[in-house]
């Protein structure tokens, strides 16, 4: 069992009776294995597009991973135990130290060495879009030292969409693992708030490559998301990752 909250000997049983049967009921096509870590902390950073995100990601890494999710998941009873048991840290998105708390546990993980799950986003993209960073996940890659993979997660929507009761067998999905961005390439640039965002920036704009989606300078759950503002990319090919700018467009 594992020392704390995370995932544990359950989520290892799991991870091995389940990964051949998930691989025979679609076609997962994984990239960029090879520059995960095999041992010592690391933070994952996908996109989110639909329920399976977190399951494809478990099933198909070679390590045990814990994620954040929603508080509202222990209110029901058939994932109260069951979630918490395979590696989820609930997390209660209305904001302040309850949001704190589910940071805290999530240092534990990293501090044993662990690998961790973040959506930094913060919830599913109804529109196919990707949103705005939050910084939880650059507050935490500062304050354990360790690095972030962004990870672009291609077709999850297509196999079951965000209000879809149950998945579509057979279809294909992508899971695209990014190069590590490392936080010391951040530390001293200033107000610690600031290097929170530019390392999340960068992170949000790896994952835009990866997964081809286009990025709105907003929040998931905004009112105004039915109307996207899309950016488009500028970037010199001899600039570094950190000094590409995104620059807001209209879409008409």
């Amino acid at each position: 069992m594992t020392d704390g909250p995370g995932a544990g000997t359950l989520q290892r049983r799991v991870r091995k009776v389940g990964a051949p049967l998930v691989t025979r009921l679609w076609d997962i096509d994984v990239s960029g294995l090879e520059r995960l870590p095999t041992e010592g902390p690391a933070i994952l950073c996908p996109n989110h597009i639909s329920f399976l995100d977190s399951a494809f990601l478990t099933f198909t890494l070679p390590r045990n991973i814990s994620f954040v999710g929603k508080a509202e998941y222990m209110d029901s009873w058939k994932t109260k135990f069951l979630f918490p048991a395979m590696g989820m840290i609930p997390i209660d998105r209305s904001g302040g130290s309850k949001s704190t708390a589910a940071l805290d546990a999530a240092e534990a993980v990293l501090k044993r060495g662990e690998l961790f799950g973040i959506y930094p986003e913060g919830t599913r993209s109804r529109n196919g879009t990707l949103g705005k960073g939050r910084t939880g996940a650059a507050r935490l890659a500062m304050t354990v030292g360790c690095p972030i993979y962004p990870v672009g997660i291609i077709g999850t929507d297509e196999i079951q969409p965000p209000d879809a009761k149950a998945p579509k067998l057979g279809k294909r999905a992508e899971i695209k693992i990014g190069r590590p961005i490392k936080p010391e390439r951040y530390m001293n640039r200033g107000a610690e708030h600031l290097a929170w965002r530019s390392m999340i920036d960068e992170v949000m704009f790896e994952i835009r490559e990866l997964s081809g989606q286009d990025y709105v300078n907003r929040y998931h759950g905004d009112d105004a998301e039915s109307e996207p503002t899309v950016t488009a990319r500028v970037a010199n090919v001899t600039e570094q990752p950190a000094e590409r700018e995104l620059v807001t467009v209209s879409r008409r």
